[in-house]
């Protein structure tokens, strides 16, 4: 059996496949994988379909579906019971879509980052300029592995905890295109080892590639930036202030701090004036045939009668938590016509951070499509803040670092704060800044809380239920960590006995 390698349009996902021996050619679309990695050209072409693959597996379901399970949101009464497993708790189940479809196609993009990195070294280059793309791409892949590995650990695997993660089951480990290999998971320690040693790879081989606001490819800043995340996640704080403090001094990725430029970030992408001048990393799109997935959730804006039916509205708490003369309580969140069972809810918050790029628009209104952004700076304070606050010696440097960010959003200065109280802060910083990023479970996670859904902003266009608006999670609850998926359950014997609690 000859694997080939289906090489597929900027769009889709890299696919590798098997043809039987006795065909004398491919498909006209494919190309044996022996044969893949001759020329730069080759690496070229499955670099930009790594690319591809990565911008369908980040936004979308992918990073809403935490949110929606979280405490940030309420479900309307036309929500269709979309995601809405994961919002109830209960029946959420491991043969839900959104477990199934996260695993799977973060999977299919690490086998694509694995197909790269084992065969580069076919390629023989001629010239400099050739040699320095090859390093590139593979750093790229090392990059992407890592990025994808940390997602797949924060999903389906306990919290990182020094004392237990060498025992901890985490995810298994692929670092080869194998269909027969039916892998059991590995330990949290050793899911978390690779993530360093491809960040080290990809720390190498990208050295040369300077960051730059609103990139668009990989840069040795988005080496640390994921760097800062998982220091974070492994209680290794000084390294993780380390790693954040430097992107914040370096001084090409200043903190926005206007109305306009902030939303010209969110709605525009950046791509006017100097707005996204803090977006580390961003993937491109281009419309029509370079899109991904869309945070269409929030809104639902109907043209027919210029009012929206969003599937989920931010509880009260939410948007009380920004003061007025916060930048983002303008940006992140909206008053809008809302129309929900036909029945008109006039000037309802919803959240308003993907509304959608005019650019990228296909009709005459909104698609919700945007550059999703994978690092900002902002989040590099957020980290450094919570980091140093870990240590009575470092707490003034975290309030310092944390009054920064509030500045240039227009928030007001807090002053004195130590200990929990200072912890308080940085958790309600992170809400009011991340705000619908994906981030929320596996915050509350990694502080070992639980939650309370409480007041909604209006009851009468909400399902009211002890599921949905009376919502209470304990600290620890099974369910903040998903359940391996029950076909790969079903068909590996290798994960027989290994489904985490609860599923």
């Amino acid at each position: 059996m000859k694997n080939i390698i289906k090489i597929l349009s900027l769009t889709a996902v890299l696919a590798v496949a098997s043809v039987s021996c006795d065909l004398n050619r491919y498909p006209y679309d494919s190309i044996e994988q022996s044969k893949a990695f001759m020329t730069i050209k080759d690496a070229t072409t499955l670099n930009n379909g790594l690319y591809a693959g990565f911008r369908g597996v980040v936004y979308g379901l992918y990073q809403f579906s935490t949110d929606v399970q979280a405490d940030l949101l309420n479900a309307t009464l036309d929500y269709g019971n979309r995601n809405g497993f994961p919002h109830k708790w209960t029946p959420f189940l491991a043969d839900d879509y959104t477990i199934r479809d996260t695993w799977r196609y973060q999977y299919n993009v690490i086998a694509n980052a694995n197909n790269v990195i084992n065969n580069s070294g076919r390629i023989t280059v001629t010239n400099h300029a050739d040699s320095l793309s090859l390093k590139r791409y593979l750093g790229d892949a090392y990059l992407m592995r890592a990025y994808l590995y940390h997602q797949l650990i924060l999903r389906f695997a306990k919290d990182y905890e020094p004392a237990s993660a060498a025992t901890d089951p985490g995810v298994p480990i692929v670092l080869t295109f194998d269909p027969s290999l039916k892998p059991a998971r590995s330990t949290v320690q050793k899911v978390y080892d690779l993530i360093l040693e491809d960040l080290a790879g990809a720390d190498t081989l990208l050295a040369a590639t300077a960051g730059a606001k609103n990139s668009t490819r990989f840069t040795k800043d988005c080496v640390t930036a994921l760097k800062a995340r998982v220091y974070l996640c492994m209680h290794r704080y000084t390294d993780a202030v380390t790693a954040a403090n430097s992107l914040i001094t370096s001084g090409t990725y200043p903190l926005i701090t206007t109305l306009a430029d902030l939303q010209n970030m969110w709605v525009n992408d950046g791509s006017t004036t100097a707005g996204g001048a803090e977006t580390i990393f961003q993937l491109a799109a281009i419309q029509p045939s370079e899109l991904g997935n869309a945070n269409n959730i929030y809104l639902g804006f109907n043209p027919a009668n210029n009012k929206y039916t969003p599937d989920f509205v931010p509880e009260q708490w939410v948007i009380s938590q920004y003061e007025v003369a916060d930048i983002r309580r303008a940006t992140y969140l909206a008053q809008e016509a809302v129309i929900v069972q036909g029945v008109d809810y006039p000037n309802l918050w919803c959240i308003n951070k993907y509304p959608g790029n005019p650019i990228l628009f296909i009709g005459a209104s909104t698609n919700y499509q945007h550059k999703p952004k994978i690092f900002r700076v902002a989040e590099m304070y957020l980290i450094s803040a919570e980091a140093a606050a870990q240590a009575p010696a470092t707490e003034a440097a975290a309030l310092t670092t944390l009054n920064l960010l509030r500045s240039a959003r227009g928030a007001s200065t807090l002053v004195g704060l130590t200990g929990t109280a200072l912890m308080d802060a940085i958790k309600a910083e992170r809400i009011r800044e991340l705000l619908c990023e994906g981030t929320r479970i596996d915050d509350l996670k990694r502080w070992h809380m639980g939650f309370a859904r409480s007041t909604p902003q209006n009851v009468g266009l909400l399902i009211v239920d002890p599921d949905f608006t009376g919502k209470v999670v304990a600290a620890g609850d099974d369910k903040f960590v998903w359940g391996i998926p029950a076909n790969d359950m079903t068909t590996n014997p290798s994960l027989v006995g290994q489904q985490n609690p609860g599923w």
